[in-house]
Parts: C-alpha cells; structure tokens; sequence
C-alpha cells in the first residue's frame, strides 16, 4: 500500500478528491493550500514566555512558601487551646496534611523556576546558534534589476 493510501485510510477525508493527503504543524497550512491556520510557517523558540513561567513558578514558591510559615503561626497555641475536645486530634491531622500539601507544591514551583528558564535560555541559546549556521551557510541575497 502506498503511503498516500495508507495516510489516507488512517485520516481520510482531510484531503480533497484526487489530492494527496497532507499534514500541517500547529494549524500552519502548507504553502498554496488555501488552509486556514493561524499562525506564520516560521517556527521560532523565544526565551520571554520561558523566562516569563519560570519567574511566576518562582512567585508562587514564594508565596506558598510564605503560607507555610503563616499556617504555623495560625496554629501556634491551638493543641493547648483546644485540649480535651474532639476537634483538636482533627486540626492536627488537617494541619500536617496542609503542610505536606503546601511543602510539595513549594518545592515542584522551586524545580520549574529552574527547569523554565534553563529551558528559555536553551531555546534562545539555540534560535542564535541556528540564525548564525543559517547565516554563514546561505548564499548571498539576489539583486533585482532594474
């Protein structure tokens, strides 16, 4: 089975009748085919939305870091406050299940802070790389005349 067909038989009817069957990436249409992506064939890696996540997963670590401290504070007192009702065995079963909560979400926003922006400059790093190889390989740009 040739490959057409067999694209075809798997996706069949994206492609009009008699034309083979084509694939796009992210919506982008293929050149000359009328399609209706939204974006540009150009496919860049930029390092600010990168960087841009990685400085709000570091706010969030921040911040939740901060509720910890401030859920201790709230709870300093309390066992003796509440000693001999029912309630207090469940306040403190609830505040070590917060915590732990709160402690995973602190540490996995430490983790992307880094992850995110190393990600970025990777990208970024590589977008150079590429424009400078692109550059020192390509001809030079034809003269129109006239």
């Amino acid at each position: 089975m040739a490959l057409n067909a067999a694209w075809e038989e798997l996706f069949g009817g994206t492609a009009p009748p008699g034309q083979p069957a084509t694939m796009t990436l992210a919506g982008v249409p293929a050149p000359d085919s009328g399609g209706g992506g939204g974006g540009s064939a150009n496919l860049k890696a930029d390092v600010g939305p990168w960087h841009g996540a990685g400085n709000t997963a570091g706010e969030l670590r921040t911040s939740t870091a901060t509720s910890l401290t401030d859920l201790d504070t709230a709870n300093d007192g309390v066992s003796g406050g509440t000693a001999g009702f029912d309630s207090s065995g469940a306040l403190t079963e609830i505040l070590g299940t917060w915590k732990a909560r709160l402690t995973a979400v602190r540490d996995e926003c430490g983790r992307l802070e880094g992850a995110l922006k190393s990600t970025g400059r990777d990208f970024g790093e590589r977008e150079t790389a590429t424009r400078n190889k692109i550059a020192a390989g390509a001809p030079a740009p034809a003269r129109k005349e006239g």
